[in-house]
């Protein structure tokens, strides 16, 4: 069921459709395949990013769609309806962007980022270490400058599209405390870099997530993004839109799991009538209708307050625990609602669940969430 937006311009509702006939044709039908045998859909980021998919929210004259967040967002939103593990590398690339174009000089955005917002160079982003994950000041990977640049040093962990990304957002540490952690545009392939086997997933299986080993990788000094001892302010003024990333990717699953549900109870009949005309049933898709849609509102306000450049900060982290509550329940209650073909993999209400479970987890988990908004209450 397409979801009756409410866009603040034409072009935006024609965003949105073309945004649909592409995830109509490009996704729905390779979805099941390329998830079942966790093989990575070989062309499709370049088929996204030549229809300006993967740069909406940077502006024009940088290769970018200009477009405002929220309605970036709800294409990313309508992504995730149809594949999940797409619409996250899509929110991750856009993350991965955000240093270069908030932090780099002139001359760094014009070199590469035309490239990575027509989706020539797709990237990801690296900052979790095996033993760093919600703790970023932790990070021990270390970045030595040398007469050559920096010389890397170190394990990072939890990459998505790690071993396929062009570039990675590395944070690295040049120095000792936690000021000491600094941020690169790293290449994807270098003397030095190696990855590991793709991490045997629940969910998101077509895209990989690696572990990535610095061993001696030299890179050049331009790649380092602000000053030295930047890192942690760059990453996480990136981080509070990438939640905002993973709410919308939460929201489309949570979205395509109602759809389903709501399919088969009209269908599914029982007792002479339809399931859905049962009260039980009835009620429970009415619960789950109204989680999508306050998960869908949750992330759009946050989103405004960002276009409108107020502090958003907080409303981000709502967002995030909002909508992937919501789509943890909503997945959930959709199997409940087919019942014993909801546990197959005949229907696709599992795979939702599965997907919806890692939102909870990733760019920070529901309790740091919790702990970011609970601090802007102290005085």
């Amino acid at each position: 069921m397409a979801v009756d937006r409410l866009l603040p311009t034409p072009e935006a509702a024609d965003l949105i459709a073309l945004t649909r006939e592409i995830a109509d044709k490009e996704l729905a039908p390779r979805v099941e395949q390329h998830e079942e045998a966790e093989s990575y859909p070989e062309g499709l980021f370049t088929t996204l990013g030549r229809a300006g998919l993967l740069g909406l929210a940077y502006p024009e004259e940088l290769g970018g769609g200009g477009q405002p967040y929220e309605v970036y967002l709800q294409v990313l939103e309508e992504l995730a309806a149809r594949w999940a593990a797409v619409a996250v590398a899509v929110s991750v690339h856009t993350l991965a962007c955000h240093p270069l174009y908030a932090y780099g000089t002139e001359r760094q955005r014009q070199h590469w980022l035309p490239r990575m917002l027509a989706g020539e160079l797709i990237g990801g982003y690296s900052l979790s270490e095996p033993q760093a994950g919600s703790d970023a000041a932790a990070l021990s990977c270390k970045a030595e400058r040398t007469d050559a640049g920096y010389r890397i040093n170190g394990t990072k962990a939890w990459i998505t599209h790690g071993g396929k990304a062009d570039f990675y957002a590395l944070f690295a540490r040049t120095a000792p405390g936690s000021h000491g952690i600094s941020c690169f545009v790293a290449p994807g392939a270098a003397e030095g870099l190696s990855f590991g086997a793709p991490e045997r997933k629940m969910g998101l299986r077509a895209v990989p997530t690696t572990s990535a080993y610095w061993d001696g990788a030299v890179i050049d000094a331009d790649r380092l993004i602000g000053d030295e001892g930047q890192g942690l302010q760059i990453a996480f003024s990136a981080l509070d839109s990438g939640r905002l990333g993973i709410a919308a990717c939460a929201t489309g699953i949570a979205q395509a799991a109602l759809d389903a549900a709501v399919d088969y109870a009209n269908q599914r009949t029982t007792f002479g009538r339809r399931i859905l005309d049962h009260q039980g049933l009835g009620f429970l898709l009415a619960d789950m209708a109204a989680a999508v849609d306050s998960a869908r509102a949750t992330y759009l306000d946050a989103a405004r307050r960002r276009d409108a450049g107020m502090p958003f900060s907080r409303h981000a982290s709502v967002a995030k625990l909002v909508a992937s509550d919501a789509a943890m329940k909503v997945t959930t209650d959709a199997v409940q609602v087919l019942g014993g073909y909801g546990y197959t993999r005949d229907f696709p209400v599992e795979r939702y669940m599965r997907d919806a479970k890692i939102t909870q987890i990733f760019e920070g988990t529901n309790q740091i969430q919790r702990l970011v908004i609970s601090r802007q209450f102290a005085r």
